[in-house]
């Protein structure tokens, strides 16, 4: 079962399996999930304390193992089984025959295409398929908070989408336009809810100072757990 703990400001997933052991087990993977084992007879409580006490261990181990990553960026290569993050979850592909189009349920992103041997095409199909799905969550997200704003005087502003390597958003006050990053479309929506916040609150404050960040508080009180959890896929997405 997948359990949520916090760690030095950092949102952490384990995997906690029961299982007749006499210790408390924890196991840090390469690719950054974390398991832990345990009796049936422990509490959740004396685990996440375990945890708490191995805070430190496991946050170098996650690092280390990002970095890693980093280091050895992979291509994709469109193939079945392959895994693309949506809203911070995994997903596998699948490929099939047909028209131009992506479709997914529980697990599986569905590629479909006239031609599935071609990379160039099926990656074209699938960019188009994140930048639709981020600008349609951003939009509405937009519209969300912009009450907050129009009171304070702010006109609706202009908002565009495009891949960036360094930011996730960026704020024209003079121009009245929003830029957003349509990687955002891998992070958790709870993180994308964050990035427009921010960059929306950017109108009423340029800089990022303490008042700045007590605009942002009001609409996210958890801001500071959104933004480190984005500042991990910020090692992982923008390369």
């Amino acid at each position: 079962m997948i359990h949520k703990i916090v760690l030095n400001g950092r949102l952490i997933e384990y995997d906690l399996l029961r299982k007749r052991v006499k210790n408390v087990n924890l196991r840090i993977k390469s690719d950054l999930s974390i398991n832990v084992s345990a009796n049936p007879r422990v509490s959740v409580k004396f685990i996440e304390e375990f945890i708490f006490s191995k805070a430190d261990f496991i946050l170098k181990s996650l690092e280390k193992y990002e970095k890693l990553k980093l280091a050895t960026p992979q291509k994709k290569q469109y193939v079945d089984d392959e895994t693309f993050l949506l809203l911070g979850k995994d997903f596998r592909l699948r490929l099939r025959e047909g028209e131009n189009k992506v479709s997914v349920d529980e697990s599986y992103l569905i590629l479909s295409a006239k031609d599935i041997s071609n990379l160039e095409l099926k990656s074209k199909i699938l960019d188009e398929f994140f930048k639709l799905k981020c600008m349609g969550i951003v939009e509405d997200l937009s519209r969300s908070v912009y009450p907050y704003f129009k009171k304070a005087g702010v006109t609706y502003p202009n908002i565009k989408f495009r891949k960036m390597k360094s930011q996730w958003g960026s704020c024209n006050m003079k121009k009245g336009v929003l830029t957003f990053n349509t990687l955002l479309i891998h992070t958790p929506l709870s993180c994308i809810e964050y990035v427009v916040v921010h960059e929306f609150s950017h109108f009423l404050v340029f800089n990022h100072s303490k008042k700045f960040y007590e605009i942002v508080e009001k609409l996210i009180p958890d801001w500071k757990t959104r933004k480190n959890l984005l500042n991990t896929y910020a090692r992982n997405i923008i390369i």
